[in-house]
This record gives structure tokens, sequence and C-alpha cells, in this order.
């Protein structure tokens, strides 16, 4: 978002402008005032000066305007970083809790299996616009620290015991397959 596109177009309203008034006592082109104040231009050098000199705005507060918003971009990006992170260990805890372990009965293992098919399936849908590789790394990265966590304290062998004993690796390729190949669930809109 143009927050100076924004802060020019307010400014002229109060001042009592209309765009062509601006335009005029700016010496601007009109089109240029309209492509500004709907976002789809930034002023620059000479054209700022000239509008700020105008509406009498100081034209270092103007550019500070978008500073603003890349601080929040990054605090944006620690707060989806921190979502993504939890969202995933309640996802791969929760199927672990039901398939994992050796006393899950066969209706807990069916509801890993089940959530194992779903969950990924509701990720692929809301984010079907996203690449397959992408997603995997942003809603599988647990199942990718478990599985090396597996094998490393349980040995090989006995990972591979309790992984197919238990179900959590079909749940754990299930997961991943839906989330990877979750297109051809999909019927193609493109026509």
């Amino acid at each position: 978002m143009n927050f100076i596109g924004k802060k020019i177009s307010e400014t002229r309203k109060i001042k009592g402008f209309t765009q062509e008034e601006l335009a005029e006592l700016s010496k601007v082109n009109l089109r240029t005032i309209q492509r500004i104040e709907n976002s789809n231009n930034e002023p620059r050098g000479k054209t700022l000066d000239l509008i700020c000199e105008v509406l009498q705005i100081d034209k270092a507060d103007l550019q500070d305007l978008n500073k603003v918003p890349q601080n929040n971009r990054i605090v944006a990006f620690i707060v989806n970083g921190i979502f993504l992170i939890l969202l995933n260990l309640a996802i791969m805890l929760t199927i672990v809790y039901l398939a994992a372990f050796p006393e899950s009965n066969i209706n807990s293992r069916l509801g890993g299996v089940l959530l194992s098919f779903f969950i990924p399936f509701t990720i692929f849908y809301y984010t079907q616009k996203i690449k397959a590789t992408e997603r995997i790394f942003k809603f599988g990265i647990c199942w990718i620290i478990y599985l090396p966590s597996l094998l490393y304290a349980q040995g090989f062998r006995d990972a591979c015991a309790i992984g197919f004993r238990t179900w959590i690796f079909s749940c754990i390729l299930l997961y991943f397959g839906v989330l990877f190949y979750g297109k051809v669930l999909f019927k193609s809109e493109k026509k």
C-alpha cells in the first residue's frame, strides 16, 4: 500500500483542492495525480517536491510514511513464523498421540490416519497458489525433524519396527502425499 498517495489525497481534500486544481497549481499532469492517489504510482523527485510545495507538506515526513510498513512486515513475518511452528507442533503431536503409541487401539490409529488426510487436504485447499515444496516446508517441518529424531533415538531397525507397527509411517506418508499431490484431488477450474 502506498501511504504517500493516501496522505496526499487526504491533505488535498483537507485543503479543499480538487485533483484538477492540485494538478494545475503543482504543474503536474492530472493523470499523474490520479495515479498517485490511487496508489498506482509513487511520486519521486521533482514531482514530489511540486506536490509537497502546493500542499505545504514536509517531504521528509511523507517519505517516512512508507518506512513504517517495513517494520510491520518484519513483525508479521516473525508472528507468522511462530504461528507456523506452533501449528506444525500441534498437528504432529496430535497425530503422534493417536497413532504412534503401542497402546493405541485401532480406533485411535484410524483417527490418526483420517487426520493425516484431512488436515493436509484442508491446508492444500487454502494454499493452492503456493508451490508444493514450499507447502511441505511450511506445514511439514515438524515431521521432517521428527523422523531423523526417531531414527537417531531408536536406531534405524527399532524406529522402522515402531513406525510400521504403530501406523505412524503410514500417517506421515499420507500427510506428505496429500500436501504435495493435493492438486490431484481437486478438479481444475481453468477452462
